[in-house]
């Protein structure tokens, strides 16, 4: 019969999607968030919708088929049951029953989806495909990480993607795996090589802000607990793979601060990003490799593991100490991630300012007293060393002084498109052909035609006779002919004589 094989059947519509879940509009978006199901336009709307031209959100039947089998549906049920019990334990007044279910408060677990591998529904089959969502995670991370908390905005989501940011920050500090970092209005770009694949994810500026009403966080909440839960175990994995200790544990000499989550001096030193991790014992050269090795310049794998070598001592052997209002935490991983040593007042380092192992001290607004001994910058110079991959010279960032232009490395040029000349000399010290971008002849603009213009005649060859050029010829012809008259009569006076 019609309308009872092909598309017709293959879709479904989210209203009898949640007729047949028996959920709410709420439940059903989190939990296709949750599990990744997304809604899908179908190629004839009409055959889907059996003859009817109505606007529906049509889903894949397979897909509302696996949903009606996760275990974490029995889980949005229970939390409805607590919330009616608690209405009506509230409405009697009664305070112990009330304490008591919140004490038994259900609560899901989103371990069991993040590392589910049967069937073609999971999330991630493989590790490599987890760090290629990374980006849109560390985003989310990174901005839950500075927001205040609300009643939409619980505390622990907060805190865990504060905690969770830090440990991944440390990752790329120990494994040496940023490459580009930009600033723009938006707040500072990071790109890191992790496991042979470019992530790359924005932090918001480093602020106080207030408390959010104008923005719905109802979805995004729901992202950030899968992102949290996520990140977890990609942290997890990339500290086994470098050989660090998970949770991090804080090396100071030969003293080893072992992790509790409740320690806040503890996690304060984590969240500094200013000491190195503890690494297990044998650990210290898993990572090293000889560039040596590979004598071909021409070896993508050689120009890796050189450009890799080039940031991991591009900092190297130099003292940084940070004024207060310079951006601490961008500054300090991206030293560290370079080889220095960062520091500022109060800081886990231990690194005051008059210490004369300062080598650089970042500024950002006057300075009244100078040390000679040491080079003032302000923060640009640290973020355009690391993408021109070489110490620049610092008389151009010193403090009062006019910047140089800070370009994005990530932009891609063409044949064709304009790039200023510092561009082009940044480019060549990369080693990258420069020579479709140089500037060629400049070519004069066409001026269009326009109807209003008027037409300007060419001008006519020749003398163009006016009356005091007709009153200047004459009087010279006039002379001429006198002129020629007196020489006549002279020949004439010669052949006598």
């Amino acid at each position: 019969m019609k309308y009872e094989a092909g598309a017709a059947v293959n879709y479904i519509s989210r209203q009898a999607a949640l007729k047949k879940l028996q959920l709410s509009l709420k439940d059903f978006r989190r939990l296709c968030i949750l599990k990744g199901i997304y809604p899908h336009e179908p190629a004839h709307k009409k055959k889907v919708n059996k003859g009817s031209t109505e606007n529906r959100v049509w889903y894949y039947r397979k897909d509302i088929n696996f949903l009606s089998h996760e275990p974490i549906i029995s889980k949005f049920r229970e939390y409805k049951i607590f919330l009616r019990r608690l209405n009506h334990y509230k409405a009697k007044k009664e305070k112990e029953k009330v304490r008591k279910l919140y004490a038994n408060k259900p609560e899901y677990s989103l371990d069991r989806i993040v590392k589910e591998r049967q069937g073609g529904f999971c999330r991630y089959p493989t590790f490599g495909s987890a760090i290629r969502d990374l980006d849109d995670a560390l985003c989310l991370c990174f901005m839950f990480a500075t927001l205040p908390h609300t009643r939409v905005l619980k505390e622990g989501l907060i805190n865990a993607s504060r905690r969770l940011t830090a440990e991944f920050m440390h990752y790329i500090i120990e494994a040496h795996a940023l490459r580009n970092t930009f600033i723009s209005i938006k707040g500072i770009y990071y790109q890191a090589e992790i496991c042979g694949e470019r992530v790359t994810w924005i932090v918001p500026h480093e602020r106080g802000l207030p408390h959010i009403t104008d923005v719905d966080f109802t979805v995004m909440v729901t992202f950030a607990e899968f992102y949290v839960t996520m990140l977890g175990f990609v942290n997890f994995r990339l500290y086994q793979m470098i050989g660090l200790y998970y949770p991090p544990q804080i090396q100071t000499g030969q003293k080893l601060i072992t992790n509790d989550i409740d320690d806040e001096e503890h996690m304060e030193k984590v969240y500094s990003l200013a000491r190195p991790l503890a690494k297990r014992n044998g650990a210290e050269n898993e990572n090293e490799v000889d560039v040596e090795m590979f004598g071909d310049d021409d070896n993508i794998l050689a120009e890796k593991m050189k450009e890799a070598n080039m940031i991991k001592t591009l900092f190297k052997g130099l003292v940084f100490f940070l004024n207060r209002e310079t951006p601490r935490e961008a500054l300090t991983m991206i030293i560290r991630c370079c080889g220095g040593v960062v520091g500022w007042d109060g800081s886990p380092a231990d690194l005051k300012e008059s210490s004369s192992s300062i080598t650089h001290q970042v500024v950002d607004r006057p300075m009244s007293k100078f040390d000679v001994n040491r080079r003032y910058i302000q923060p640009q110079w640290v973020f355009d060393c690391l993408n021109a991959r070489r110490k620049l010279p610092t008389e151009k960032y010193m403090p009062g002084a006019k910047l140089p232009p800070h370009f994005s490395p990530f932009a891609k040029h063409k044949c064709g498109d304009y790039v200023p000349l510092e561009r082009i000399e940044e480019l060549r010290n990369l080693g990258q052909d420069v020579s479709d971008l140089l500037p060629t002849e400049s070519v004069k603009p066409v001026k269009s035609k326009s109807k209003n213009t008027k037409r300007i005649e060419p001008e006519s060859k020749g003398m163009k006779a006016t009356l005091d050029k007709l009153k200047a010829m004459s009087i010279f012809l006039a002379f001429a002919i006198e002129d020629a008259g007196n020489d006549d009569e002279e020949e004439v006076q010669a052949g006598v004589s």
